[in-house]
């Protein structure tokens, strides 16, 4: 049985811009034009699934795929950091911030930690290994790192040495008892 996932890292909203915490915020303007370059470059899919926040709905809207929203692709939470600037927390809290950078544990804002992103991607390939066919899931750059890392069976620590940019595309192949990484970062560009 063979199984395929596409994820597809939404597009850039004015937090990514602004060096913020994202918080559950629309696409900016020019995100929408730049979706419409990448729908060529997305194979048919069986299902699609999104992030339940408005920017991978927003995506999965501009990419014209209907998707259904998944709790198990929510980006990380930021607790009370959400919204801030890096640099804002950087002077609030340096300590918390220096230790969030290095320690996958550690949870910022009192959110969820790298650790636990980490552990719930990981269940839900777990599940999604059985299901046959091409899944394409609209979502963010902290579950697509999470999802890297699963499937290689990295340890949370290396999960910020991967890049992941708005409107790249991961491939992964699944056999039924273990999931393969194809190709990350790949854009229509």
């Amino acid at each position: 049985m063979q199984t395929r996932l596409t994820l597809v890292c939404s597009g850039v909203t004015s937090a990514v811009r602004r060096g913020a915490f994202p918080v559950d915020e629309a696409l900016d303007a020019k995100a929408s034009e730049a979706a419409a370059v990448l729908k060529p470059a997305l194979a048919r899919a069986d299902r699609v699934l999104a992030g339940p926040e408005r920017r991978t709905l927003q995506t999965a809207a501009a990419l014209m795929l209907e998707a259904v929203p998944a709790e198990a692709l929510r980006d990380q939470d930021f607790g009370r950091w959400a919204g801030k600037s890096l640099d804002d927390v950087g002077q609030a809290e340096p300590q918390a911030l220096a230790a969030w950078l290095v320690d996958p544990a550690a949870r910022p804002g009192g959110g969820e930690s790298f650790s636990e992103v980490t552990d719930r991607v990981a269940g839900w390939l777990e599940r999604l290994r059985g299901e046959p066919g091409h899944t394409v899931a609209v979502t963010h750059a902290a579950v697509v790192r999470a999802t890297i890392l699963a499937v290689l069976g990295a340890p949370p620590a290396c999960f910020a040495r991967i890049d992941v940019t708005p409107f790249s595309f991961t491939d992964l192949r699944g056999d039924g008892r273990r999931w393969v990484l194809r190709a990350t970062g790949l854009t229509a560009r």
